[in-house]
């Protein structure tokens, strides 16, 4: 605390105010050139491994690649050490996609929260920078007194003047060395602290974009199926036509006629969970642009306003731990525990304080220009903890085991990153083979049931086969459809796997300038 005028030193004279400021600001050099103890933070090294798999890695088209008729390709290739760009959702060339996304990035309340919290913890960083230096600080005190009288002298040495006003404007200066590096350490943590919200704003942008894209995947791919059980269900019911006319001349039974009116049931069952399925996939995408149900987005998509992208970039491993905003937040994290364990050790250790005041006093206004009416004062105080039950010891211990858990969670994050890695490589290169297979097995099983049909007409097959093959029919298409959009959706997958490019983005939202009045340094 500052100290009062009434315990301040004897009035200076000359040189005095500035022998204070020579001290203060010889302490503040001394506080700001001291030891910091603690350990200094060594970033960790990157894994030693130079691939993702244990064999070397084969592209998806290896095996037989056949290009489908809907938008779809199982013809990719991995190009090792390309770069991810930073709008990589472009690369599936679709405008209302690109559209969608950039309206999300402008609207979307997640991110718009991610980048207050940084702008939050670069302030507080900011304000911890202040612990180096002095606080000035001014106050007055205007006061109306009675002094005693009557046998009394009062202190105006005049017994007829009882009433009397003193006048006490002062400034008081309090500093704390950081003469261990306490308060260097602790700005290092914040700034630990606003590198993790950094990262976890890319990790919000990046799942926000792949989010927008991989719902656009999923409503084509519903759309795909909707389609494929809508044309089963018409041609079911033309065969149901038929079997009502045979039935009508008494050409087949009418148990056939059950069994295609039950077949025909079936598929329209399948249809109203598709429907509403999709309807659900809408509402996500205008939740995920930031808007409310009833503003529904006007994009639709649908596999064939797709395109696949062929090259796929496949970083290095020494630089996937970089690119991952995952990996970064987590390294900041093993970052900002260090530096605790420097403040924790740092709050064992003396602490050092140093009050200055100065002013002046009088009983009228114009005479507090006068040297007579100045004082000032320096306190300066040390304090070392003896005896605390080793509350100071367990807590350094404390923060030596945050360290060594966010050490271990930072190599259970790498860990994760590479294994993500590969799921999604092992994953596209069976994606190219069931595309591959699936593509095939629609295109066999339509001839199929074409063949099926002519020979029923012509009499020389049952209507069980009819069914029979109408079925198979239907579960192509759908297989075709699901094994296309889940190859769509693991391309989308690798591009965030591998930290989705935020490193070649331009269009973060610059912090607003500080307009602090009272910010001098």
């Amino acid at each position: 605390m500052a100290a009062s005028s009434q315990n301040a030193a004897p009035a200076g004279r000359g040189p005095a105010p500035r022998r204070l400021r020579g001290a203060l600001l010889a302490l503040a050099m001394t506080g700001l050139g001291g030891c910091v103890v603690g350990p200094d933070y060594v970033p960790p090294t990157d894994p030693p491994v130079t691939r993702y798999t244990r064999e070397p890695l084969a592209n998806p088209s290896a095996a037989d690649t056949i290009r489908t008729a809907h938008g779809g390709s199982a013809d990719q290739s991995f190009v090792a050490g390309a770069d991810v760009p930073g709008r990589w959702w472009t690369l599936f060339r679709s405008p209302a996609l690109d559209r969608l996304v950039e309206e999300a990035l402008a609207n979307n309340p997640n991110l718009d929260a991610a980048q207050a919290a940084l702008r939050i913890a670069q302030e507080n960083v900011e304000a911890q920078r202040g612990t180096l230096f002095p606080v000035v600080a001014a106050n007055g005190l205007g006061s109306r007194q009675k002094a005693p009288g009557g046998a009394l002298q009062g202190p105006l040495n005049d017994t007829r003047q009882l009433f009397y006003s003193l006048y006490t404007p002062q400034v008081t200066v309090s500093f704390t060395p950081d003469v261990f590096g306490g308060n260097r350490r602790q700005i290092e943590s914040l700034e630990a602290q606003a590198e993790n919200q950094r990262f976890q704003l890319e990790a919000t942008y990046l799942t926000l974009t792949t989010n927008v894209v991989l719902a656009a995947i999923q409503e084509a791919s519903l759309r795909a199926q909707i389609d494929a059980t809508r044309k089963v269900i018409q041609a079911q019911t033309e065969v149901l036509n038929l079997y009502n006319k045979q039935l009508s001349l008494g050409q087949i039974a009418g148990a056939d006629v059950v069994v295609q009116q039950a077949a025909l049931s079936v598929s329209m069952q399948l249809l109203p969970p598709l429907e509403k399925q999709l309807a659900q996939q809408r509402n996500l995408l205008t939740a995920l642009v930031g808007r409310l149900p009833s503003e529904e987005v006007s994009q639709t998509f649908t596999l064939a306003s797709l395109r696949l992208p062929t090259g796929l970039p496949v970083s290095l491993p020494s630089r996937l731990v970089q690119q991952r905003p995952d990996v970064k937040a987590a390294e900041a994290n093993v970052q900002q525990a260090s530096a605790a364990v420097g403040v924790a050790v740092a709050n064992r250790l003396p602490q050092f304080n140093i009050t200055a005041n100065g002013g002046a006093s009088a009983v009228r206004i114009a005479q507090l220009a006068s040297s007579a009416a100045s004082f000032y004062g320096i306190v300066g105080t040390v304090a070392q903890p003896i005896f605390d039950a080793g509350t100071l010891f367990r807590r350094q211990r404390a923060a030596e085991e945050t360290l060594n858990e966010a050490q271990a969670q930072y190599r259970a994050v790498v860990i994760g990153a590479f294994q993500n890695v590969a799921d999604t490589l092992r994953a596209l290169q069976s994606d190219a083979k069931a595309v591959a297979a699936a593509s095939a097995a629609e295109r066999a099983t339509n001839e199929s049931l074409g063949l099926i049909r002519k020979q029923y007409a012509a009499g020389a097959l049952n209507s069980t086969q009819v069914l029979i093959a109408q079925q198979s029919y239907l579960s192509a298409l759908v297989t075709s459809a699901g094994a296309r959009a889940n190859q769509y959706a693991d391309t989308a997958a690798l591009f965030q796997a591998l930290g989705g490019g935020w490193w070649n983005r331009t269009d973060v939202k610059p912090a607003p300038p500080s307009t602090d009045p009272a910010k001098f340094l």
